[in-house]
């Protein structure tokens, strides 16, 4: 080693002499659109002469340090007029750029080639945007916007079925998606049980996707992070849009209230079917409402204050004797501090709360659960260079789960009030993350999380023999329920479990050449959070639980490696991925497990592990009068649940069958093929069409595979988990939009969506069921259909 001493020395010496002639200055500042002053996300600030850049962060901020020189700025945003500015750097300098919506089409810039350059070598990979104009653009059912109907059409993501709330990302379950709505966790995403998501579009700035290559910042899920933003408001003039639908309506108002410096933006929406059910005399009724505001200051240059929130609420009732309420509660207050044109900052101050509530007169009680937390974060971007960024932060998150409390509806009713056991847990988080352009061709991501998870105590925690809550029966071969052997109070100031876990995140983009890369990325993420569900789609009666003595959290390692082209000047784009993920300590359900107001969940719950690799591939078509997508994954996603590990000295018994007698098994979400057309066409000024199909495998389900008599009843069986498939899903929508030329001269412009969900009105099964035929005595399959063919009509307006 000491004999390359002197030439490390002299190494050094010369790339800090070399670094000391070559001055350098920093250009910053933030973009926005110029009728609203709302800053925009992502915009790209490209120096063509250095074939170099960088992208606006979540708040319009840009930051980049160049030699001293003249240089040509390309600032370039889709859907707005490219600027083109000459500037010469002999200081540091800020500039704000205001960009304006395009009108027409400009004639091809020369240095867009470069531009286009920079997309294939950022090492981020496993990440889709959608904007809000595409959104609106994606025919739905009842022909409302939505945001996670959209996101089903990418490669790798899935869902349920019709009318399933959630949605699964490369083989992984609805709990293991981190959602994030202004950096706040939502719990539940869908209004009436999943026919609309919470996400009004309108109050929408922001939709970006991240299915692998988890920048280190993100943590807390497995298997994705959906992040949102809301708009900021207009702080030049007051605005108003919003539509009326079939079934439901919505509307957007924002305005300054100090011009240039501060804003507000205020929307909800509401359904109103269930006021015409009355006509058909249905006492039924189910319906949801909800609210967005935000508020923004600009108190000088270098500080922004932020205050917005999300509240929303569904209602399903029978006969006024059954009412089920659940929504979300979301608020988050934020700041933004330039400390230097290279260091941007932001503190949030979050709280979210997610309640579920039912009243059941007919049986005289009330019941409430849901689960709320509080959440610091201290996010800081750190712009070094022009070619390495760095992200880092803190974040700590409280977290109380009420699991359910049950109330005497009157006093009448015989019901004794008794509340489950609360559990409280907290979550800590450090990060730090690297943006690295190495060479021209190589550019390096990679970062470290650092998590750790307290569960708190609580007013009784069980306690077992061996510290094992389940029992096997050698005998039935079954599990059952274990009894505790005492039960201790270990009170909310005691620690009763401690995890930590170091997350690493590394990814990679090499170019090939000018218009096509290979990229790879590497992603460890921890999950402390259980959401206790054994349907293949999550409801809203659905209890999320921590990790604890009894349940280990969920660790997941995720590879991918992938191959992306831009064909025809950027008129086209190819993407194709393959990813491996494996999870740990992913939990199952022992047969017959209760999950509603088990006070002692451990005793029904098995550890096991989850698998899911595949292949997704996605053809865009970017420019033109024809716009749209294909997308197709090959897919497996599986579990084991062995009941228990070959190694363990745990004092379970050798005889143990686990699930499916420890073999892998097909998971609820397992689609083996998916494919996903859309496809938008401007046919002139007044028309639009847009079309999408999606075809799916059968999600896998079990059927009886025989059937017995006792006491002359005939009493089915099932064999081995998810061994059978429902049969497989495919529909084809279509929607027209016109917009009417006398708009040009109106200041309220308008629009008509007419759309037809399911065109062919195929009757894609929900469930099967079966059952014996009364007439002739004969067991038989009956298939359940949520939709057949769906017409409506929107009316959508701006003022």
């Amino acid at each position: 080693m000491n004999r390359y001493l002197p030439f490390i020395l002299i190494s050094l010496f010369c790339f800090c002499l070399s670094s000391w002639g070559q001055q350098k200055y920093t250009l910053s500042g933030s973009i926005a659109e110029s009728s609203s002053n709302e800053t925009l996300i992502g915009v790209t600030v490209a120096i063509p002469e250095l074939s170099t850049g960088v992208t606006t962060n979540e708040y319009g901020f840009y930051s980049i340090t160049l030699p001293e020189g003249t240089y040509t700025i390309l600032i370039s945003y889709l859907g707005f007029e490219d600027i083109l500015q000459e500037i010469t750097l002999t200081e540091n300098k800020r500039i704000d750029y205001l960009l304006e919506e395009e009108a027409e089409q400009l004639e091809e810039v020369v240095v867009t080639e470069n531009v286009e350059k920079m997309d294939i070598r950022k090492p981020q990979m496993s990440v889709n945007t959608l904007s809000v104009g595409t959104i609106k653009k994606i025919p739905v059912i009842l022909g409302e916007a939505d945001v996670i109907k959209s996101i089903l059409l990418l490669p790798g993501v899935t869902n349920a079925g019709e009318g399933a709330s959630g949605f699964n990302v490369r083989g992984g379950a609805a709990d293991q998606n981190l959602i994030l709505l202004d950096e706040a966790i939502i719990f539940n995403s869908s209004h009436l049980f999943g026919f609309f998501s919470v996400f009004n579009p309108d109050a929408i700035k922001d939709v970006k996707l991240y299915k692998g290559g988890i920048p280190a910042r993100y943590g807390g899920r497995v298997s994705s992070v959906l992040d949102i933003f809301q708009k900021e408001g207009n702080s030049k003039e007051f605005k108003m849009n919003g539509g009326i639908g079939a079934v439901a309506s919505r509307l957007l108002v924002e305005g300054p209230i100090k011009k240039d410096k501060a804003a507000f933006l205020i929307g909800g929406r509401a359904s109103y079917a269930h006021l015409f059910l009355p006509l058909f005399d249905v006492d039924n009724t189910a319906y949801f409402y909800d609210l967005n505001t935000k508020l923004n200051y600009r108190l000088n240059d270098k500080n922004n204050i932020f205050l917005s929130g999300y509240f929303g609420r569904d209602v399903f009732g029978i006969n006024d004797s059954f009412v089920n309420t659940y929504g979300n509660t979301v608020g988050n207050f934020r700041w933004n501090h330039l400390f230097s044109d290279k260091i941007f900052s932001n503190l949030s101050l979050i709280y979210s709360d997610y309640y579920y509530g039912l009243k059941l007169d007919f049986v005289g009680f009330n019941w409430n659960s849901g689960i709320r937390n509080f959440n610091i974060k201290y996010d800081l971007k750190h712009y070094a260079t022009d070619k390495l960024q760095v992200n880092y932060g803190v974040n700590n998150v409280y977290y109380q789960f009420n699991p359910g409390k049950i109330e005497p509806s009157n006093a009448e009713s015989g019901i004794v009030e008794e509340q489950l056991i609360q559990k409280y847990a907290n979550e800590f988080a450090a990060y730090v993350d690297f943006e690295h352009r190495v060479t021209d061709n190589l550019s390096l991501g990679y970062g470290l999380r650092f998590s750790h998870f307290m569960r708190l105590g609580q007013d009784e925690l069980n306690v077992y023999s061996n510290n094992n809550p389940v029992e096997f029966d050698p005998f039935l071969l079954i599990y059952k329920e274990a009894d505790p052997i005492d039960v201790i109070n270990p009170g909310r100031g005691t620690t009763i479990s401690n995890f930590s876990n170091f997350e690493p995140r590394a990814s990679l983009s090499y170019t090939l050449n000018e218009t096509s890369s290979i990229k790879a990325s590497y992603t460890r993420l921890a999950q402390y959070l259980h959401l206790l569900s054994n349907t293949s789609s999550p409801t809203p009666l659905d209890v999320w639980t921590p990790s604890g003595p009894f349940t280990k959290p969920q660790l997941l390692d995720q590879y991918a490696f992938g191959y992306f082209k831009n064909l025809k000047d950027g008129d086209y784009s190819i993407e194709t991925e393959v990813f491996y993920k494996d999870v740990q300590n992913r939990i199952d359900y022992i047969d017959g497990a209760n999950l509603i107001a088990n006070n002692a969940i451990e005793q029904v719950i098995l550890n096991g592990e989850a698998r899911a690799y595949g292949l997704e591939f996605l053809l865009r078509k970017n420019e033109g009068k024809l716009q749209g997508w294909l997308a197709y994954t090959l897919s497996k996603s599986e579990q084991r649940t062995p009941g228990r590990a070959s190694t363990a000295d745990d004092g379970r018994s050798n005889l143990e069958t686990g699930i499916n007698f420890g073999n892998w098994y097909n998971t609820p979400y397992d689609k083996t093929h998916d494919v996903s057309l859309f496809v938008n066409y401007d046919v002139n000024e007044k028309w639009s069409i847009s079309s999408n199909f999606t075809y799916q495998t059968g999600q896998p389900t079990n059927y009886p595979i025989g059937q017995f008599e006792f006491q002359n009843l005939t009493v089915p069986y099932y064999g081995l988990r998810n061994t059978q498939r429902l049969p497989a899903y495919n529909r084809l929508d279509l929607s027209a939009t016109l917009t009417p030329r006398k708009n040009k001269n109106k200041k309220i412009k308008g629009e008509w969506v007419f759309s037809l969900y399911n065109v062919y009105n195929r009757r894609n099964a929900a469930s099967i069921s079966f059952r014996k035929n009364d007439d002739t005595g004969v067991n038989e399959a009956v298939r359940t259909s949520i939709f057949g063919i769906v017409p409506a009509v929107t009316y959508n307006f701006k003022l």
